[in-house]
């Protein structure tokens, strides 16, 4: 790989970087007063109830685009037909996806409430499942063109603030549903921010023909990808499915905001692939495996980085956090702890499987479901104790995180070791100062965590700025390089879009 080509591929991911961490702070700052809303105005039982129907939802319109939200960019990338009708073929396949699974959901809708009745027309809510699979195609797209500044304002700003908003308005209208409209009303103004921009950059189909057999060749070829990415969504969701089996719904929903705190750095990740899968596919058509490899490796540190980061900001405070959103939620704070430890141990994991999609997806997909099902057997495992020996509230909500823990820290050491042998290059970089600047966050988080309790306000409020200051400067300062410091600037030189070779494992 040249140095020109090195530096246009780090700078292509650097802009995405930069926008997708604007969008990850607009993000945070939606979703905290959901969380809030939700915990207050609604309680834990009907969070719950909402967390359910949510969780199946939100699988059914996972499968609904048959691994186009990764596969896409492959396809542009390998075709010769124009562009517009690839991606129009795309959300072709997405429609009867969507059509498929919400008509099964409609015709057993006590998937989504498995602990509740269904009542009024609860029935009819899988038809928001077309609304999230179209918008994840049509982002996709925009995304290989680089547009990832539609993802941004739909996924970041549209849908977080519209269900914040519409949840506290609703909270008037219905205390049993309310959240449950507020989540179809978000995801119809998603679609509408995706469609729109989608259109502008694409336009409409002109002399296009939906080809069935290449629409059913496409779905077959992204069908490894598509059981890849419903896995890695189930590792992160099962957990929750399981303990609605076993438990009330209060217990679903203590966990369920845990699961919403610690998820918010987990977006930072998922909001790389649709920049990075595009960077990685065309080095992969160039056959130059080096460059995939660099390019894993830097994004990974800088998700890696972020995620530490928002570990260290959340958990140390967490029961002042859990307590924010309510009284009743304080017993879930030490399952954010434990939830936010596997969100850093599990990106390398899945930052490794946007490269292995593309060049080992069965390896990949064997190993995927290989932790699926360690997770699953030890979910249900410390479940079934926890309940049996009546364990205090706080480990029972704790016990699937724990096995999620466990689960994705050895799903991402067998990863990162099958792309390491698989492109002939490290894919991880492991630095003391990353250790370091956790170490000494945690320092001056204890240091608030051990004021008097009339002091308790600080915790927050003066406690979680300080802790992520220390813990960012030591990082910039001691642990960024040159080639690191790239995401922060417009244009990286050549020279500082090289990717570092040394203390990379």
């Amino acid at each position: 790989m040249s140095q020109d080509t090195a530096a246009e591929d780090i700078n292509t991911l650097a802009k995405g970087g930069r926008t997708n961490i604007l969008g990850f702070l607009l993000r945070l700052a939606a979703r905290l007063p959901f969380l809030f809303i939700a915990g207050r105005a609604y309680g834990p039982d009907i969070v719950g109830r909402y967390a359910i129907a949510v969780l199946v939802i939100e699988f059914a319109a996972l499968v609904a685009t048959l691994g186009l939200k990764r596969g896409l960019a492959q396809a542009l990338s390998t075709t010769d037909r124009p562009h517009a009708h690839v991606v129009w073929d795309s959300l072709i396949v997405a429609v009867i996806g969507s059509a498929i699974t919400s008509a099964l959901l409609i015709a057993f809708p006590q998937a989504m409430f498995p602990n509740s009745p269904v009542m009024g027309l609860e029935r009819f809510l899988p038809l928001v499942v077309f609304a999230s699979a179209l918008s994840d195609v049509s982002l996709s797209a925009l995304a290989y063109r680089k547009n990832i500044a539609a993802s941004v304002t739909a996924r970041a700003i549209i849908e977080p603030w519209t269900i914040s908003i519409a949840a506290w308005g609703f909270s008037y209208v219905s205390a049993r549903d309310g959240l449950l409209y507020a989540y179809v009303l978000s995801m119809t103004a998603a679609l509408a921010a995706s469609l729109v921009p989608f259109v502008k950059e694409y336009g409409l189909p002109i002399g296009w023909r939906p080809r069935v057999v290449e629409l059913a060749a496409l779905a077959r070829r992204n069908a490894p990808l598509a059981g890849a990415d419903t896995i890695e969504w189930a590792t992160r969701n099962v957990d929750r499915f399981i303990l609605g089996l076993l438990f009330s719904p209060a217990v679903v929903g203590i966990y369920f905001m845990a699961q919403q705190v610690s998820s918010v750095p987990q977006k930072l990740k998922t909001s790389f692939d649709p920049i990075l899968g595009p960077v990685v596919t065309q080095s992969l058509a160039s056959n130059d495996r080096k460059a995939v490899a660099k390019q894993i490796r830097q994004v990974g540190f800088w998700i890696t980085s972020a995620q530490a980061a928002a570990a260290v900001m959340f958990s140390i405070p967490a029961e002042g956090v859990m307590g924010l959103i309510g009284p009743e939620f304080v017993v879930g704070a030490t399952a954010l702890c434990i939830l936010l430890v596997a969100e850093v141990l599990a990106s390398t994991g899945a930052v490794c499987e946007t490269g292995l999609v593309y060049i080992a997806r069965h390896k990949n997909l064997a190993v995927s479901i290989c932790v699926l099902v360690l997770q699953i057997a030890l979910t249900f495992t410390l479940l079934i104790l926890a309940r049996d020996h009546a364990w205090p509230l706080a480990w029972q909500a704790a016990a699937p995180a724990i096995a999620l823990a466990v689960a994705v820290t050895l799903g991402s050491v067998a990863k990162a070791a099958l792309l390491r042998r698989l492109l002939g290059a490290p894919v991880l970089s492991v630095r003391p100062s990353f250790f370091a600047a956790i170490a000494i966050a945690c320092l001056v988080g204890a240091a608030f965590t051990a004021l008097p309790k009339h002091y308790e306000w600080a915790e927050l409020s003066l406690g979680m700025p300080a802790i992520l200051v220390t813990y960012l400067f030591v990082m910039i300062k001691f642990g960024f390089r040159d080639e690191d410091r790239a995401l922060f600037r417009k244009m990286p030189s050549a020279d500082e879009a090289t990717l570092p070779t040394q203390d990379a494992l």
